[in-house]
């Protein structure tokens, strides 16, 4: 039987973030799915707190070159990489001096969020997609994990649609509880509309007058996993998604195993 190939793409993961509700869970997905017969590609940011020579990472040339436009502006990608600790699994790093150099993720030394942190999803996600298309490797399931990555349903069924290498494949979103999801006002829609996109495209994430990246996605996306015990399951994102598969909240003994049953019911077309 034919390895099902799983993209994970996500904001956060342990051990090189630590500390979070994303980064400790998605750090044990990858291992698990692994051994349990999937192929895995694993993405994610190469924030500054990454320790480039205690995780010995390294550039990937043929990967990296590429310049991404998030507003108008050109953005060189690097691809770094590194093999993740006690596997044989390896994790690219989407490099920007202007957006990830910084010792902090998302937020400045008073706790305040970056100003640009808009920006670093909007470039994070397209590079992403452009980066999965240069390995030539088309993915069963994308999942996708936390805010930063909540552009990539959209871009994915709009500005990419008819991209052959996700043609295929069907998009998980992952939500979890930080205040983040609701930052950036209109500079989030200014930066979000790459390639074109219109302010019906965007409508989703609207909020009120505020922005839900959380509903954007889940508008998006073929199915939705709640990360957070506290994350609020009443919100209006998740009616958006009322019509698609939706796994609740699991306890850390339970969550693995209920991933792996959530996959399988959308590979076998069953509502979880």
């Amino acid at each position: 039987m034919e390895k099902k190939r799983l993209l994970l793409i996500t904001q956060e993961l342990a051990p090189y973030t630590e500390g979070t509700d994303i980064s400790e869970l998605v750090g044990k997905l990858p291992k698990f799915f692994a051994d349990q017969g999937y192929e895995l590609r694993i993405l994610m940011p190469r924030f500054g707190v990454v320790n480039e020579r205690r995780h010995r990472l390294h550039e990937v040339v043929r990967l990296s070159g590429m310049n991404i436009i998030v507003d108008d502006d050109d953005y060189p990608l690097l691809i770094k990489v590194a093999s993740l600790p006690g596997s044989r699994l390896q994790v690219y790093f989407l490099d920007n001096e202007e957006f990830f150099k910084r010792k902090m993720v998302f937020e400045d030394d008073k706790g305040h969020p970056f100003e640009d942190n808009a920006d670093r999803a909007a470039f994070f996600c397209k590079g992403a997609i452009e980066t999965v298309k240069k390995f030539g490797w088309p993915p069963d399931y994308i999942m996708c994990q936390g805010w930063m990555t909540s552009l990539l349903p959209l871009y994915l069924r709009t500005a990419y649609k008819t991209e052959p290498i996700f043609a295929n494949a069907q998009i998980i979103y992952g939500a979890y509880d930080t205040p983040h999801e609701h930052e950036g006002g209109e500079r989030f829609f200014q930066k979000a509309a790459i390639n074109n996109l219109t302010k019906k495209h965007l409508e989703p994430y609207r909020d009120g007058e505020g922005v839900s990246m959380h509903k954007g996605a889940a508008h998006y996306a073929d199915a939705v996993i709640i990360g957070s015990e506290s994350l609020d399951t009443s919100v209006p994102y998740l009616s958006v998604a009322s019509d698609k598969p939706v796994l609740p909240w699991q306890p850390a003994d339970e969550a693995l195993p209920g991933y792996l049953e959530f996959f399988r019911s959308l590979t076998e077309g069953v509502t979880a």
